[in-house]
């Protein structure tokens, strides 16, 4: 069982363990306008799915402006950030944020995206939650960059990431 930590508390995932080299799962979130966002599979362009626990603390908005950011200037690449926040809530947060150059979705529903890629965190006072993790899929839909963040509150590893989405070209 993975596991990551909450402010040094071991906090235990649940769901599929993924690793580089597996196949996405095809998952549905809700999007803001609370239409379906297909994440995982194979697609036209490279994926980056982003999971946070709340759009509505520090260290999960700061990811998500450092995100929409970083991404802008890469049009092979399909950004998305999903929490457990309210469609409602990820769509004022985007607004209120300027968020425009990747889709935010929500996991509230059934969890389907957290327990098919491994995140959804599973004891604590974060369980429902999803992990902060990162998650780059090539166009052929094989996962070749997995960061599950060892600490909820740290930030992940930005410049690994953007280089796993160059490799993946």
């Amino acid at each position: 069982m993975q596991t990551t930590t909450f402010k040094g508390s071991t906090v235990k995932l649940a769901g599929n363990e993924l690793n580089v080299g597996d196949s996405a799962p095809v998952v549905i979130a809700t999007g803001t306008d609370l239409s379906d966002v297909e994440i995982g599979g194979a697609k036209d362009r490279i994926q980056l799915i982003i999971t946070v626990p709340s759009l509505d603390t520090d260290t999960c908005a700061a990811e998500t402006r450092r995100f929409n950011v970083d991404v802008n200037n890469l049009d092979i690449c399909e950004t998305t950030v999903v929490s457990m926040d309210l469609p409602f809530a990820a769509d004022r947060f985007c607004s209120t944020e300027g968020i425009e150059n990747l889709t935010v979705a929500s996991d509230y529903i059934n969890k389907d995206v957290s327990k098919a890629f491994g995140v959804l965190m599973d004891d604590n006072k974060l369980k429902g939650l999803s992990a902060r993790a990162v998650f780059v899929i090539d166009r052929s839909g094989t996962i070749v960059y997995k960061e599950i963040v060892p600490e909820v509150t740290a930030e992940p590893n930005y410049e690994a990431a953007l280089e796993a989405i160059k490799e993946a070209r």
